[in-house]
């Protein structure tokens, strides 16, 4: 009994450990994303994108609807691109979960976002990666965007 006991320890160690390498590079992706996000480096930002990048955001309009609005991913990197130096913005990544499927990948990634030292809003970002000659690309980015419900510290 101790044998299979040991063997089972085993086996989930190196499964866990097996896992850690992938999960670690859909994770290097997000965070070079928003490095060149935070640099407002297009090039950067564009390294970790795939040809064909879907961007969508769900908040709520003025009526307190729940709103999904649909975005070019190029209009998104111009607008931050021309953020002018006067303004400092920070998106925190609060944590990751990440999952893997052969060469799909989810990133669910809680955030808060910062405006000049003052929060704005929080939400959760979802990459969703696909695996291009054996790097991870950002195939879809939604993210949801709200100002209640947040634990700011």
């Amino acid at each position: 009994m101790k044998k299979i006991y040991c063997l089972i320890c085993l086996l989930i160690v190196l499964n866990t450990y097996g896992q850690t390498p992938e999960k670690d590079n859909v994770k290097a992706t997000v965070e070079r994303f928003f490095e060149g996000f935070h640099k407002q480096d297009s090039s950067l930002m564009i390294k970790t994108l795939s040809r064909d990048v879907f961007l969508q955001t769900i908040g709520r309009n003025k009526n307190g609807e729940s709103k999904i609005r649909t975005e070019k991913f190029d209009d998104l990197i111009k607008s931050i691109i021309n953020i002018p130096d006067s303004i400092q913005f920070q998106e925190k990544l609060l944590s990751f979960n990440i999952q893997i499927d052969g060469a799909m990948a989810n990133a669910w990634v809680p955030y808060e976002f910062w405006l000049n030292g003052t929060f704005h809003h929080c939400g959760v970002n979802s990459f969703q990666l696909f695996k291009e000659d054996e790097n991870w690309k950002i195939i879809y980015l939604i993210d949801t965007r709200r100002k209640a419900g947040c634990n700011v510290d």
